[in-house]
């Protein structure tokens, strides 16, 4: 069952269709994609990922929410987990692979680390004991601070899709 997360200021909870056209804002501005993919996303491909979030939580039961600011209603951005069975080396499946993609005018306010510390808490009751991970762009360091933060930690740097990236685990 997906869950619905509230903190102070957010709501976190599964996407929903009224979510799509800010979605696919989110998923379009170069500013969200440079250290993801480095290519925005067409409405069509984002469509295809805003649909993937379901099949997640159906086969896996876990998976990506919806970022809401809890004073205007706004959609704010997107974060959770996924098992992307990405190739990779070393392998991250099987784990818990966070993320995390805030609005720009969303960014710098905390809110990264605010819905994630509430779905690293849910993941935890959750899923005891599975093996959480992140890959970050060594560039993004607002988002290596927001994993740091969490207590994940570097073990490893590779390449993925010809782009750097480091590998962090959060051990409990």
């Amino acid at each position: 069952m997906t869950p619905v997360l509230q903190t102070e200021r957010l709501v976190i909870r599964a996407h929903a269709l009224p979510d799509f056209d800010a979605y696919c804002a989110l998923w379009s501005d170069l500013d969200v994609v440079r250290f993801i993919t480095g290519t925005p996303f067409s409405r069509e491909a984002s469509w295809s990922r805003f649909l993937r979030h379901a099949g997640h939580w159906q086969h896996l039961g876990f998976g990506f929410l919806a970022i809401e600011d809890r004073e205007t209603g706004q959609f704010v951005g997107e974060a959770g987990f996924h098992d992307m069975r990405r190739d990779l080396t070393p392998s991250l499946e099987g784990s818990l692979e966070a993320g995390w993609a805030l609005m720009p005018s969303a960014q710098g306010k905390g809110y990264g680390f605010e819905a994630m510390q509430a779905l690293v808490g849910w993941a935890d009751t959750t899923f005891p004991g599975r093996r959480m991970t992140a890959i970050i762009d060594p560039a993004n360091q607002p988002s290596i601070r927001i994993a740091s933060r969490l207590g994940f930690t570097p073990f490893g740097e590779t390449s993925y899709h010809g782009n750097a990236i480091v590998l962090f685990e959060r051990r409990r």
